[in-house]
């Protein structure tokens, strides 16, 4: 179910909620961001969570928000203002799980593959999100920022 656009502590009760339906369960959390260009710089943050057992596309809830901000030319700039703002969201999510006991890993998904002008900051970007505690994701696996995010960002 798709929830687009709500507030931080709605959605973290919906969130919280969902993950409470089955204690045993295991849930994926994954955060991804994308961006592009028109007269400024449009960046959809999307938030997805599914039961593992579930296979991607069958089932689970999604939440966005779209910023819009000065143009972002730079692609080297743009990539971490956009991997920046997901892993912000990431720790902010991980701080209420943490405080609610709710076990979980939170995953970012960045829109950068090694088949395109984003390759050579893989490594840099991958240290970083990994440093931060989450595990980070990179094309073609990243669904949340190169499908869900991209979708939202023309």
């Amino acid at each position: 179910m798709m929830y687009g656009e709500i507030s931080y502590e709605k959605m973290y009760s919906i969130i919280k909620a969902y993950l409470s339906q089955d204690r045993h369960g295991e849930y994926r959390v994954s955060i991804g961001t994308d961006s592009q260009n028109f007269d400024d710089t449009k960046i959809p943050i999307t938030i997805g969570i599914h039961k593992i057992e579930n296979s991607i596309g069958k089932g689970g809830i999604f939440f966005s928000e779209i910023r819009r901000v000065k143009k972002i030319s730079n692609i080297r700039q743009k990539i971490f203002y956009e991997t920046n703002l997901s892993l912000e969201l990431a720790e902010k999510l991980e701080e209420r799980f943490r405080y609610d006991k709710i076990p979980n890993k939170i995953a970012i998904h960045v829109d950068a593959g090694y088949n395109g002008p984003t390759g050579k900051y893989i490594a840099e970007i991958m240290g970083w999100v990994k440093s931060c505690g989450f595990q980070c994701v990179i094309k073609p696996d990243s669904y949340m920022a190169s499908s869900v995010a991209n979708r939202l960002s023309k």
